[in-house]
């Protein structure tokens, strides 16, 4: 197999390790999982993002999820031009905060009052000190597998990055902290009432994503989300929906409206700043009346609400609030690029597991069903690191972790899914042969 020679991405990523730990700012992009070195991008449009060699290749990263739309969206980029004439950033309050928390209230079911944030990681960190604040209880239980962020207390049993880099328990978090996370596995409704009778009264809360995109892509089985709602009001735990992948993504209302399924607070990420450095989290005014400064739960930050990502979040959210076929045009490009890859698989008679909801999908190299992290970890990542470089090499950029959700944009065409469905049947032939 010939992987593909990219040498100013190598030059480029020689250099970078001199001051930059790894080379990269964010672990995955080193391309540890799947070997070889990574892509430099200079530039993205629609469906394609072309690296610092000039090769353009169709993706299906979308920035991990916010380019739902594709790249450089003309209306995103106009509304980026226009705020940026007035300055990048003012320390103070602007009308865009107020209408963009307006529009995110009245598109997500669990949200009566929201706060603006810097990230994914910033708005789960925050989430769970107000849950903390608000019942006086210390310990909260988190499902294994499911990434949070870089946080202390969720870097146990991450999922994603950590699996990835195998560091799945980082180095630098401390026995106390750690001892205050309570572990479970995804779809397994039991241990979660085992975990409670043996801290009954102590469960600040219980975060989750409700549709995994950081074990790969995994779906609650039944009514597990349900379930777990049913328990969180009867013990009085807040539950917390990590909606930073799939907030927007999956329907206006995020997962909770797709499953009908109504969490107590919901975490945002950058899909609100059209893909700028942006984070949220909120819930019922009740829990938000917490935060200061009117509560007693201190979270602050220079740039949360910055103007610039505030004009391109309201481009965003607006587009996709007004326009619902969206999300029945993006399901109808999953359910084509998953049968035209189930037919390549078929062909090949490989082992192998295709999940997909809306505009995520993942493919496992395995024979088992995929409902928990345990599961996930049996697929054959040599396999997928091979298929990879296959796919690059036939003009394809996906997500280089076998552990990571594939995104699809609506820029995607019918042509570009045939050409995705072609690379697919030739990267196997090449694995194969």
């Amino acid at each position: 197999m010939d992987i593909v020679n990219n040498k100013r991405s190598a030059d480029l990523f020689s250099k970078a390790q001199n001051t930059i730990p790894g080379g990269v700012n964010s672990p995955v992009r080193a391309f540890k999982s799947v070997g070889g070195t990574p892509l430099f991008i200079k530039s993205a449009k629609g469906a394609y993002i072309t690296d610092e060699d000039n090769k353009s290749y169709l993706e299906l990263i979308n920035s991990w999820g916010p380019m739902i739309l594709g790249h450089a969206h003309p209306a995103i980029l106009e509304a980026v031009q226009g705020a940026v004439n007035n300055s990048l950033s003012f320390g103070a309050p602007t009308s865009k905060e107020i209408d963009i928390a307006e529009l995110i209230c009245s598109m997500v079911p669990s949200i009566e009052k929201v706060r603006m944030v810097n990230s994914g990681t910033e708005a789960t960190m925050s989430a769970i000190r107000v849950a903390r604040g608000f019942t006086g209880k210390d310990k909260f239980i988190k499902i294994e597998g499911c990434y949070h962020g870089h946080g202390d207390a969720f870097l146990i049993a991450a999922g994603s990055g950590a699996v990835t880099m195998g560091v799945p328990n980082s180095p630098g978090v401390t026995e106390g902290t750690a001892k205050d996370t309570l572990l479970a596995p995804y779809n397994d409704v039991d241990k979660i009432e085992q975990l409670i009778s043996e801290n009954k009264d102590e469960i600040a809360a219980l975060i989750i994503e409700p549709v995994p995109g950081n074990m790969g892509l995994v779906l609650p089985t039944n009514d597990y989300l349900k379930k777990l709602r049913e328990i969180c009001t009867r013990e009085g735990i807040i539950l917390i929906f990590d909606e930073v992948m799939t907030g927007f993504r999956l329907a206006k209302g995020g997962a909770q409206e797709v499953f009908d399924v109504i969490p107590d607070m919901t975490t945002l990420g950058k899909i609100i700043g059209g893909g700028m450095p942006v984070g949220a989290y909120g819930g019922k005014a009740e829990l938000m009346d917490y935060v200061a400064p009117a509560g007693p739960v201190y979270q602050a930050g220079t740039l949360s609400g910055n103007p610039v990502a505030m004009a391109a979040g309201l481009a965003m959210l607006h587009h996709l609030n007004d326009n619902p076929s969206v999300y029945t045009d993006l399901a109808a490009k999953g359910k084509k690029l998953v049968t035209g890859i189930q037919a390549a698989l078929d062909r090949k008679n490989l082992p192998y597991k295709v999940t997909l909801l809306g505009s995520m999908v993942c493919l496992f190299f395995t024979d088992k069903e995929v409902n928990n992290f345990a599961d996930a970890q049996t697929t054959n990542t040599e396999k997928f690191g091979k298929f990879f470089h296959a796919m690059l090499d036939n003009g394809v950029y996906l997500p280089p972790s076998q552990y990571e959700s594939w995104f699809m944009s609506q820029a995607l065409t019918d042509e570009n899914l045939d050409e995705i469905i072609a690379a697919v049947n030739a990267s196997l032939d090449s694995i194969e042969a």
